[in-house]
């Protein structure tokens, strides 16, 4: 039987997805984790005001979202002093990037990342058929003059950073950031992923200037605020940049109820303050688990910390399947020199005690014994 033809690109791509859900193994294992604690989710949940907000507007679910998502620009604003028109939303940071490659990426042009960042990036790279450039860490971290050096090189039109990074939760000081910045071509757009900048320090931050037309800064409302689950992110930056956004964005598929619990998560700022301090709370016990079975955890500014298990990546994966085994889900990262570790998310502290009980016995099954 005949069928449609895909595009040529389409067809050299693979079907599959960035990551392997929590929800997708535990159907083939056929039992839920006791321990969710591999995908950086906000395990503390979002504030009360959001699902009161929710319960609320529900009614209101026939009706479509504003498609220029109007309330939540105003208040993302005015949270960041800045002005609505530096605003740009849409489906989560994830959501934010696919547009960003289809808007400033022609097929074949080169994008620079590094070799083990945050794999949803090189997924949009590839679906526009960009060519990905990347640079591999150094001590654990993204390594910018080498990013700097690639973008010179290849006269890349496209970059991409996360501040503080994933997989390692590594960060650079917003002083380096902005020599990186200034020493970029105007002709190359920096995407500056700060997804989990809330957890940082204000150091980590460079100014904000939407005066600058090839800086992009992302943030959401899935990490910190605790709305995983309902899709939002954010661009800020310089208006003509953000204006184009509304070239390619699906205007209306961000959902109203979604537009009213960011809306409601932003205005509570006290209920932030208490998250970010469980959280770090969090990284102490992790670190302290990890100590305590004799690993090193790196220092970390997010809501998660990534564990040195001591070898090289395959030990580090029979580290990571024996805590699965044991209904514990965490997750690695996998290019090379990083896949000697395993990553944690910071939870509550029923989750992270089942962590503590169990890893003993996954890291003596990795060892064989």
């Amino acid at each position: 039987m005949t069928r449609p033809r895909l595009t040529a690109l389409a067809a050299t791509l693979p079907a599959t997805v960035p990551f392997v859900g929590p929800e997708t193994q535990e159907r083939q294992r056929g039992r839920p984790f006791r321990a969710r604690i591999g995908a950086n989710e906000n395990g503390f949940g979002a504030s009360p005001r959001v699902a009161e907000a929710m319960a609320s507007a529900a009614a209101d679910m026939w009706k479509y979202c504003d498609p220029e998502n109007f309330d939540l620009r105003q208040l993302v604003a005015a949270h960041h002093g800045v002005a609505p028109e530096n605003i740009a939303i849409d489906g989560g940071i994830d959501g934010l990037l696919g547009l960003i490659v289809r808007l400033f990426v022609e097929p074949g042009q080169p994008v620079v990342t590094s070799l083990g960042a945050y794999p949803t990036f090189n997924y949009h790279v590839a679906g526009f058929g960009g060519r990905l450039v990347t640079a591999p860490y150094r001590d654990d971290r993204e390594d910018i003059e080498a990013l700097l050096d690639a973008v010179k090189r290849e006269h890349a039109p496209l970059v991409y950073l996360a501040n503080p990074d994933n997989p390692m939760g590594t960060w650079w000081e917003g002083s380096e950031l902005q020599r990186f910045i200034e020493a970029l071509p105007e002709t190359t757009l920096l995407v500056l992923d700060e997804a989990y900048t809330e957890m940082a320090p204000a150091s980590t931050r460079p100014p904000l200037d939407v005066a600058r037309p090839n800086v992009l800064r992302m943030r959401t409302f899935s990490k910190a605020y605790g709305l995983a689950g309902m899709r939002c992110g954010y661009a800020i930056g310089e208006t003509e940049t953000i204006r184009a956004f509304d070239k390619v964005r699906n205007h209306f598929g961000m959902s109203r109820i979604t537009q009213v619990a960011a809306a409601a998560a932003i205005q509570d700022q006290d209920w932030l303050a208490d998250v970010l301090s469980r959280i770090a709370g969090g990284r102490r016990r992790i670190e302290a688990i990890a100590a305590d079975n004799g690993l090193a955890a790196l220092p970390s500014a997010t809501n998660f910390v990534t564990i040195d298990c001591g070898a090289d990546g395959a030990y580090a994966m029979k580290v990571m399947q024996s805590l699965i085994a044991r209904d514990v889900f965490v997750r690695k990262p996998m290019a090379p020199g990083l896949d000697r570790c395993i990553r944690v998310s910071c939870g509550p502290e029923p989750e992270l005690a089942i962590f503590a009980e169990e890893l003993p016995g996954a890291l003596a099954a990795a060892r064989g014994h």
